[in-house]
């Protein structure tokens, strides 16, 4: 991989991952327009933390109040959410990293997304089940789990995490503004934890240089790109998707499984 190649995989990292269109998806893609071998998951890791290091530093004075109060029920709903992904990613990983990230798969995980996307828009419509709205104080453990159900089932590419945990949280009922900040807070989270997992195995000898496949500089200037793009990203994102009808985004992420389907079926450039 090389230094420009970062860049732009960086740049598309710092955009797509406050987007309901799958910012691994994206990375795929990017990857096999480049030519690249993909390395297991570790420059899609480190782009993400880059990614993590703008949330924490646009909501830092959010996280230094949980730091401040560690044991309020804020922080045992952030838990809880987090809970279902912890089961997932533990017995599933593998899985995930050998198995789902093929070019059918991503193709129908896009479509699938797309129709979160349309649900989701008809629950914050009012459309849906009659549900009394709720803010951060009235947020439930029962809320939280549902919301952290469908993060876990966002692990493959192609299926966004803030569109799966998005349409679980206005289909609970909640206020668009109040969700949206929850999925960054176990987003983060989440982030956190494949850094940390891959850091154990760095240290462990279990990923070694030769399995991580791409040189350190590439991976330096990735994380930084990620984390600058991403945090100016994030308050330009965080209006767009208040003001946006969610379907719109529906209808580029079903391109892209369409645009997946011809390469497969007819060009054969990409995929």
């Amino acid at each position: 991989m090389s230094v420009f190649q970062a860049i732009i995989l960086g740049i598309v990292q710092g955009i797509t991952e406050f987007l309901p269109v799958s910012s691994s998806g994206h990375l795929v893609i990017m990857q096999r327009v480049f030519g690249m071998e993909e390395p297991k998951l570790t420059f899609d890791i480190v782009v993400h933390l880059g990614t993590l290091v703008s949330i924490l530093v646009f909501f830092w004075k959010d996280i230094w109040a949980l730091l401040k109060n560690p044991f309020s029920k804020m922080t045992g709903l952030l838990i809880v959410a987090t809970l279902p992904l912890v089961v997932v990613g533990f017995f599933f990983r593998d899985v995930v990293e050998h198995q789902l990230r093929g070019s059918l798969f991503l193709a129908f995980a896009f479509i699938v997304t797309g129709l979160l996307m349309v649900a989701a828009d008809y629950f914050a419509s009012g459309k849906g089940p009659k549900i009394r709205v709720r803010y951060d104080r009235e947020l439930t453990y029962v809320d939280a789990l549902a919301i952290g159900a469908m993060q876990a089932l966002a692990l493959p590419p192609g299926i966004s995490r803030s569109g799966t945990t998005l349409a679980a949280a206005l289909g609970r009922g909640i206020n668009r503004d109040t969700a949206t900040r929850f999925i960054f807070f176990i987003g983060a989270i989440a982030i956190f934890g494949a850094g940390a997992m891959d850091a154990l195995g760095f240290a462990r000898g279990d990923i070694t240089m030769y399995d991580i496949g791409v040189a350190p500089l590439p991976l330096i200037v990735g994380f930084i790109v990620s984390a600058v793009v991403g945090y100016f990203s994030i308050g330009i994102l965080l209006r767009l998707l208040k003001a946006t009808k969610l379907r719109y985004f529906s209808y580029y992420v079903w391109a892209l499984a369409a645009f997946i389907f011809v390469d497969m079926l007819v060009l054969n450039l990409f995929f």
